[in-house]
This record gives structure tokens, C-alpha cells and sequence, in this order.
């Protein structure tokens, strides 16, 4: 190995690390500029503080009394790991519908003009939008302890519950990105996030037991990643979890299909949104 070659390994890692802290750089400059979007326009948290409110009340005290758990236990909590999972997912289409937003505003060419980093922009919306899941789990653990929830468990297991949680939201929110990148108009982005995300909460267990739907339906609720999140959250608050019983490996292992699923989300959907992105800029 010649001497330029060693002298030019420092000099990469350098300029890795320089790369690094440009991005990180960039990432928190435009999250706090949705956050701060946010501070100026209230209303866009409806979605993750007066939606879960309404329907944590509307299933406890409308629907709640014909839903039987299999073993017994209190619906109002069980159903609060579902909202906790239903909760998080319905942060997607508001990423789509913000950045075709921006896509149709102009702002995204903007910033495409600014020496910043491509992956920064998808990045920074969506940990914006974790911060406003981290308000949604407020909120939904608030009206679920005033309805009487309560966690079983540890701290600690309380804790886990609520990082797999925010954990799979995140990772979801780049689903959301991706169809920012490709949708065209925020209406088509709020109607194709409504579609997709309307079965994938009803068709799982995040409001009845899957040994309650029909036979055919049952694994494909089972393996519906809404009812990893809400079973592992059950299993770890020490809430009734019916889901036990069920053979599925998700139903059985819950924390771990989790973990799969967002590790899954974050692999395929990430690269593909700042593909999408700098397919764009071209």
C-alpha cells in the first residue's frame, strides 16, 4: 500500500463525518420548520388529538357493549392498544397530503435549489411527524386513563409498548412519502391514504378480536401489522389480549413482528421515497 493511499483514508473519513453533520444539519433545520408550520396552524392536529378522542369514545360507549372479548376482561382496555396502533398509522396520509403540498406549492423546488442534502426533506417531514405521533400517544393515553385504562405492567414494559409503537409509526410515515412523491394533487393523496388506510385498521384487531370475523378473514387480520402493534401493546400494558390464543406467529410473538414490520417499512419505503425524490429534481 503506497503512502497516498494511506494518507487519503483520513481524509475520507473526514469527509464522511463532514457529510454526516451536513445531513443531520439539514434534517433538524426543516423539521423544525414543519413543527413550526405547525405552531401557526393548530387545526392540522386534529387528526392526532380530536379524531382519536372521538373515536376512543364512540367504540367504548357505542360500540363497546356488543363487543364480547374472548376470556373476558374490560373493552375500554383493550380497545385502547388499538387506538394506540390506529392512532400512529393515521399519520401516513397526512405526510402524503404535506408533501404534495409542498410538491404543488413550489416550496419542494425551493429547497431543491438550496445546497442541502436530498434524503433531508423526506427526513425532516417525517420527524416532524413523529413528533406529532408522540402527541397522539399523549392524547390517546390520556383519554384512555379517564375512561379507565391502566397499565398491569412495569415501567419498563410500559415503556417498550410505547416504543414499538412510535417505532412502527415512524416507519410508516415513509409509506406516506412515498405516495407524496407520486400523487398529484393533495385531494388524490387524502382519498388513496383513506382507502388503504381504512381496511388495514378495520381488518385487524385493533377494535375486535380476530376470532370474532369470518374464517377466510381471520389470518389476513392476524398478519395485519395493526394488530402486532396493538397486540404486543395489550401483552405489555397487562390489558386483556385475546390474541394470545391465536396460533398466528405475529399473535404469538407480537413485540418481535413488530420489530420485523418496521425494519421492513423503514428498508423498502425510505430508499424508495428519496429515489422518488431525486427522480423528481431531475
Amino acid at each position: 500500500m503506497t503512502t497516498a493511499t494511506i494518507s487519503q483514508a483520513p481524509r475520507r473519513a473526514v469527509s464522511r463525518l463532514s457529510n454526516l453533520r451536513w445531513l443531520v444539519s439539514d434534517v433538524a433545520v426543516l423539521a423544525k420548520r414543519s413543527l413550526a408550520r405547525i405552531a401557526r396552524e393548530p387545526e392540522t392536529l386534529m387528526d392526532v388529538t380530536i379524531q382519536p378522542i372521538l373515536f376512543v369514545l364512540l367504540f367504548a360507549y357505542v360500540f363497546g357493549g356488543a363487543i364480547l372479548l374472548p376470556g373476558g376482561g374490560s373493552y375500554h382496555e383493550y380497545l385502547i392498544g388499538g387506538m394506540l396502533a390506529m392512532g400512529l398509522a393515521a399519520t401516513a396520509p397526512g405526510t402524503a397530503v404535506a408533501l404534495v403540498t409542498d410538491m404543488s406549492s413550489g416550496l419542494i423546488d425551493r429547497f431543491r435549489s438550496l445546497p442541502t442534502a436530498r434524503a433531508a426533506v423526506l427526513a425532516g417531514r417525517t420527524i416532524s411527524d413523529l413528533v406529532t405521533q408522540v402527541i397522539g400517544t399523549a392524547v390517546v393515553a390520556g383519554v384512555g386513563l379517564a375512561i379507565g385504562w391502566r397499565i398491569h405492567t412495569s415501567l419498563g414494559d410500559a415503556a417498550a409498548a410505547f416504543g414499538l409503537a412510535l417505532l412502527f409509526g415512524y416507519a410508516f410515515t415513509w409509506l406516506g412519502a412515498c405516495l407524496g412523491m407520486v400523487l398529484r394533487s393533495p385531494e388524490a393523496a387524502q382519498q388513496l391514504g383513506f382507502v388503504l388506510f381504512l381496511p388495514l385498521t378495520f381488518v385487524s384487531n385493533a377494535f375486535v378480536p380476530t376470532q370474532a370475523m369470518p374464517g377466510w378473514l381471520q389470518p389476513i387480520a392476524e398478519w395485519n401489522p395493526m394488530s402486532a402493534v396493538a397486540a404486543a401493546s395489550r401483552h405489555l400494558f397487562g390489558n386483556p389480549n385475546p390474541a394470545a390464543s391465536v396460533p398466528a406467529w405475529p399473535m404469538q410473538h407480537p413485540e418481535l413482528a413488530v420489530l420485523a414490520w418496521s425494519v421492513a417499512l423503514l428498508m423498502a419505503f425510505a430508499p424508495l421515497a428519496v429515489h422518488l425524490y431525486r427522480r423528481k429534481a431531475r
